[in-house]
């Protein structure tokens, strides 16, 4: 059994499913789901991002498959993209019932280093608004939303790659908002998986990317040595690019034989 859920911002149906049929044609059920806040799931504000709600809700989804008689509870693979990369990781340190197999893909996993990576001119514009908004938060008013990405100014992902190869995944016909509470910028800052690494004990697959612009290689590779015996590969791509075509072939093929090789 593997579950996936996606990266910031994103619902279920932006560029999942080649993963997941990939994995049940090679014989694995799969479980794809949306965060609260997120797509079908309820909860409000609407597009929240919470870190830590959202590893919760991986370990909600765990929950759901142990306790659930058509499902093989005790053989859990967890699968995680970018923002969610750094989820799965953080799922793991908890050494959760039946967990036997983690994919990390181009992950995200230092606040800092991601921070750093972010264009220097809309720092503290992004910082301003992120404390604006959890303040009218705080005090039940409506919050102040950023665009995940846009063709120029501020967003939440702003580097030269992000428009172009984040709306290539977003589904048609979605009624995605593309907006999230600016608040995130705050819980970006403090969000570390990299911190917990070292407490993963489950065989662990890392996939970076080394022109990655949001999530930087060298964080990956040093969150990847940080983890007893995972398999850890780079590429030359950049944040977007497993989502289709070549890379996604590529990545999928080695995702799905680490997953076999541990869950069956």
């Amino acid at each position: 059994m593997v579950i996936l859920a996606h990266g910031i911002g994103a619902e279920r149906g932006f560029g999942l499913a080649p993963f997941a049929e990939h994995f049940v044609a090679r014989g694995m059920a799969v479980l794809v789901f949306d965060y609260r806040h997120f797509g079908g799931s309820s909860g409000e504000p609407r597009q929240l991002v919470s870190p830590a709600r959202q590893v919760e809700d991986y370990l909600a989804a765990m929950a759901f498959v142990r306790g659930d008689p058509r499902l093989d509870g005790s053989r859990i693979g967890l699968w995680g993209t970018s923002f969610s990369g750094g989820h799965v990781l953080m799922a793991a340190a908890q050494t959760p019932e039946g967990l036997r197999a983690v994919v990390s893909q181009i992950p995200f996993v230092s606040g800092l280093s991601s921070t750093l990576a972010y264009p220097l001119r809309y720092h503290l514009p992004a910082i301003a608004l992120g404390i604006a908004d959890t303040l009218k938060g705080w005090l039940g008013g409506r919050r102040i939303t950023v665009p995940v990405v846009r063709k120029g100014g501020l967003a939440l992902l702003a580097s030269p790659d992000s428009y172009d190869g984040y709306m290539a995944i977003v589904e048609n016909g979605s009624s995605w908002s593309g907006r999230v509470p600016a608040g995130v910028f705050l819980e970006i800052l403090r969000y570390h998986p990299i911190r917990k690494a070292a407490r993963v004990r489950t065989p662990t697959l890392i996939l970076g990317a080394t022109r990655d612009q949001i999530c930087p290689i060298p964080a990956t590779r040093r969150t990847a040595a940080r983890i007893d015996g995972a398999r850890f590969r780079e590429f030359p791509i950049g944040h977007f690019d497993a989502y289709r075509g070549e890379w996604f072939d590529r990545f999928a093929t080695l995702e799905g034989e680490f997953l076999e090789s541990h869950l069956f």
